[in-house]
């Protein structure tokens, strides 16, 4: 059985030795990823040395507002336009504004790039603050392999390798599932000599209790004590967890008193946390406790939270007059009767409209990390707002914005409406994506919404010039027959002849006489040229005879002959 008991002797154990102590000691977990350490306790400085604090501001918004630049760069360019930016940029490489810049999480193959790319550049050199960064980046995309090859280059490069590396590289082999590994990389950090920091004891910690390693997560808590280092709100927080979720809520509440005894008062998260968990197993006696805490020091509850919170002590015939006191934001500004078991109507509008604020105030930092907790927790919008969210950032060139909305429509089911399609098509071909071109057009033919022949075949023939004739085959293969006219197949044409490959040119244009759908004059002028521009000048006589175009007057040949007869050339890139 995996108890944490806390005697009076052992919180004189863990009281702090000094006030200097604790600051210095929170100073490096802040700071220490980053190479800097700062304290309040710094010296006097004299009056000269005070007028030149307006100057130093200035210098650090200018570096701030450089990295803010580079981000965008990497964000919305592709990387060749990026890297000829990035080449005339006036900026000093150094280790901070690398690290800065991938802190901002730039899509993560351009971020991977910029940190090759960067180490070319003259005086400087990846350390462990630029090079954990990135593997956090490949830690959060789910890709150990690239993590793991960051962290072999380190040790090529014989780069120092601190706690702060390992933690971070248990953390995310751990999320992956595989916990071995995770304690594997804790053994090598040890016997390295490292010493961990309340921080890598804290997480690996909870990565132990996680996975039910309950034995080794009690040795690990011991042997931190043993070390001196004393607990903190956040190592608190995860016994805490591990003790309500298993239903041992009485140890959880006792620590959660004992706690304030030493000065770790848990914060808004640890409160939130517990009563979730309370919520779910029934414990009203402990619910209140927090509930009391929580009005003494001005803390509320997340909404989800709060509900569950009510469903509980409803459920229990208990008064929620307390919960409805230290929620005021909450109980005076909707009825608190729609917090039911399956949420009603009422529990969706307020979702709606939260979403529905924080779209008009434009704030969209806080809207995609709203819908990515949607998204996660399955709450459903409406397909109005979505498809407006949607149109919102493809409007201002927010391609993360509107694919995060796009992925919560397709994991909800929302069927979005068709302007909200063709704006991230618009986007998607802006940016090059044509492999999102592909699955976006997919999901509008399954939801019903045909695109016209001009959409279709324009889609086709801009895919095909940039030489991928292998997404232009895909669109072409998603339509449905009946949809496929002279434009389309001449598109598709277009796109195997831009990629110099006349064969497959040629047997789309056989198959298109197979199956009787009319050749225009646009069409005999892509076969001509076609053939012309890969070398087969001696195939035109014969093919000019099977080519002669149609005289119907028809829409699709008008389309099919405004786009591709005239001054049509095959790209020679």
């Amino acid at each position: 059985m995996f108890r944490f008991k806390f005697s009076s002797q052992l919180v004189k154990k863990c009281r702090p030795c000094s006030s200097l102590l604790i600051l210095q000691r929170f100073g490096t977990l802040r700071f220490g990823k980053q190479g800097r350490h700062s304290s309040k306790f710094d010296r006097r400085v004299s009056p000269k040395l005070s007028a030149q604090k307006p100057e130093v501001k200035k210098l650090q918004l200018f570096a701030r507002d450089k990295i803010r630049s580079i981000y965008s760069i990497l964000k919305y360019s592709p990387w060749d336009s990026a890297y000829e930016q990035l080449e005339k940029f006036d900026v000093k490489w150094d280790s901070y504004t690398v690290t800065q810049v991938l802190k901002a999480h730039p899509p993560m193959q351009k971020a991977w790039l910029f940190f090759n790319w960067v180490s070319t550049k003259e005086n400087f050199k990846h350390d462990q603050y630029t090079c954990t960064t990135m593997m956090d980046i490949f830690g959060e995309a789910k890709r150990l392999s690239s993590m793991m090859h960051v962290f072999d280059q380190m040790k090529e490069k014989k780069m120092k390798i601190d706690a702060v590396t390992y933690t971070s590289l248990m953390h995310w082999t751990s999320n992956s599932g595989d916990v071995d590994g995770a304690m594997k990389l804790w053994e090598e950090m040890r016997g390295k000599g490292l010493a961990p920091t309340i921080v890598s004891y804290t997480a690996y910690i909870k990565i132990l209790l996680n996975h039910k390693r309950v034995k080794e997560a009690s040795g690990v808590y011991k042997e931190m004590i043993e070390s001196g280092i004393s607990p903190n709100r956040y190592t608190y927080t995860v016994l805490m967890e591990y003790l309500a979720s298993c239903g041992k809520t009485g140890e959880a509440l006792q620590i959660f008193d004992q706690m304030q005894e030493i000065g770790e008062h848990p914060d808004k998260a640890s409160c939130n946390s517990l009563i979730e968990i309370c919520s779910g197993v029934g414990d009203i006696l402990t619910i209140t406790r927090i509930l009391q805490y929580m009005e003494k020091n001005f803390l509320v509850l997340r909404y989800p939270v709060y509900c569950k919170a009510l469903q509980a002590l409803e459920g229990a015939a208990e008064s929620v007059a307390l919960l409805r006191q230290v929620n005021r934001h909450i109980s005076e500004s909707e009825n608190i009767d729609a917090c039911d078991q399956t949420p009603s109507e009422d529990v969706f509008g307020m979702e709606n409209s939260l979403a529905w604020s924080i779209l008009n105030k434009r704030n969209f930092t806080a809207l995609d990390s709203l819908l990515a907790d949607f998204k996660e927790k399955n709450v459903e919008l409406e397909a109005m707002l979505i498809s407006k969210i949607i149109e919102v950032n493809t409007s201002l060139q927010r391609q993360a914005g509107a694919m995060l909305a796009y992925e919560y429509s397709l994991k909800l089911g929302i069927d979005l409406e068709r302007v909200a399609y063709l704006s991230l098509l618009g986007l998607s071909i802006r940016t090059n994506s044509f492999e999102k071109v592909v699955e976006i057009v997919g999901s509008m033919v399954d939801k019903g919404h045909s695109l016209s022949t001009q959409m279709s075949s324009l889609l086709i023939h801009r895919v095909g010039l940039s030489g991928d004739a292998a997404c232009a085959t895909k669109l072409f293969n998603l339509l449905p027959s009946q949809h496929k006219s002279s434009a389309e197949y001449t598109a598709l044409m277009s796109a195997f002849f831009s990629s110099r490959n006349a064969d497959l040119g040629v047997e789309v244009f056989e198959r298109m006489k197979f199956n009787g759908v009319e050749i225009a004059e646009g069409t005999s002028r892509v076969l001509m040229d076609g053939l012309e521009k890969c070398g087969r000048i001696h195939e035109l006589k014969g093919w000019r005879r099977e080519s002669k175009p149609s005289s119907s007057p028809s829409m699709e040949i008008s389309i099919c002959n405004l786009l591709f007869s005239g001054n049509f050339s095959i790209d020679s890139g």
